[in-house]
């Protein structure tokens, strides 16, 4: 990591911190974990379990919560703080566009546009960009190289598309929308009717609506709708190689971390959030708040703030004995065996 922040600046970005030390250094070039650190870096304690790390770390400067109790070694700085995790975040945010430069506010001369695309003030599209007919792309885009904009695509305001991202025809974007490098968005669905011993495609008619500010994770892919349309709720955050199926609907704020499959006409209502791993079954719905465990087996309808885990999904709490009384068994049947061989 190259970049060079100095104390004074630093302090600007996290204003509400005590600081305790002093350091030889006049700036700091690097953000290492605890053990890792070398003089010059900055580190911080985010998790108690790594608390011990703290005295020996050779960090020039360290972020820590205001009731951590050590001092710090001559020549390095702590910063006591609310949330040193959050803190860490507001640094790296300021170190954001010094590291990764947003592209110059332009269109490349290899890009294609649809000559009857509108393109607002403050569109950039990169190399090998295409933009296709009738899209209409809102202020401050970012079109990244290789991206793909399909016909009557709708792109709001301040949205990013990095690298390879494929919008099929007539999606909708809403603002502050963050699609990573790869995802695919209105791709046709999953669908064949049996006739006659063999598989016919169902036509995907439909489209993906996805609303203000949700982030996508890298080759994620979300199926176009049969009819109507496939919905990602605003302020949702999708991880990598999610596949999310035809005429699903996704609520506000959720979370959904990577590898999730959620087949078709699945509901999830505001707030759910689902471990890595997990497979929804069609046409269920989740309720709001529901909690789903990592590599859990969706088949049912799920209740409101429900925390399921296992396959089939179980609630959380009997799961866990389920799993424990599992590890129990070996020894269970031993003893059932040597009290058979004594009768």
């Amino acid at each position: 990591m190259d970049f060079k922040i100095t104390l004074e600046c630093l302090m600007g970005v996290l204003p509400d911190s005590l600081v305790e030390g002093s350091s030889k250094n006049k700036e700091f070039k690097g953000i290492s974990s605890l053990n890792k650190a070398v003089q010059g870096d900055i580190s911080f304690l985010g998790n108690p379990k790594y608390k011990n790390l703290v005295q020996s770390s050779k960090a020039s400067i360290i972020l820590l919560p205001k009731n951590y109790s050590g001092k710090p070694e001559d020549g390095q700085i702590f910063l006591r703080m609310k949330d040193p995790s959050r803190g860490l975040a507001s640094l790296c945010s300021f170190l954001e566009n010094e590291l990764f430069p947003p592209p110059e506010k332009a269109i490349h001369p290899t890009a294609w546009l649809d000559e009857t695309a509108k393109l607002e003030k403050g569109v950039t599209v990169g190399a090998f960009g295409f933009i296709g007919r009738d899209a209409c792309i809102g202020e401050n885009v970012s079109v990244g190289t290789h991206c793909h904009v399909g016909d009557q695509c709708v792109i709001g305001n301040n949205t990013i598309l990095n690298p390879g991202v494929k919008l099929l025809s007539r999606c909708e974007l809403g603002k502050n929308v963050i699609l990573n490098a790869g995802v695919v968005i209105g791709s046709e669905g999953y669908g064949f009717d049996q006739v006659d011993g063999s598989h016919h495609k169902i036509p995907h008619l439909g489209k993906v609506v996805v609303e203000d500010n949700v982030e996508i994770g890298a080759n994620t892919c979300i199926d176009r709708a049969r009819f109507e349309e496939t919905r990602i709720g605003s302020g949702t955050k999708i991880d990598n190689l999610v596949q999310i199926g035809h005429n699903v609907r996704i609520g506000d704020g959720c979370l959904i971390v990577a590898q999730v499959g959620i087949s078709g006409s699945t509901e999830f209502e505001d707030g759910v959030i689902v471990g890595g791993q997990a497979g929804f079954a069609g046409h269920l719905k989740i309720g709001k708040g529901a909690k789903i465990a990592g590599q859990a087996g969706i088949t049912k309808d799920v209740e409101a703030g429900a925390f399921l885990k296992g396959n089939p999904a179980l609630p959380f709490q009997l799961a866990q004995r389920i799993s424990i009384l599992q590890k129990k068994l070996p020894e269970l049947f031993k003893r059932f065996d040597e009290t058979l061989g004594k009768e």
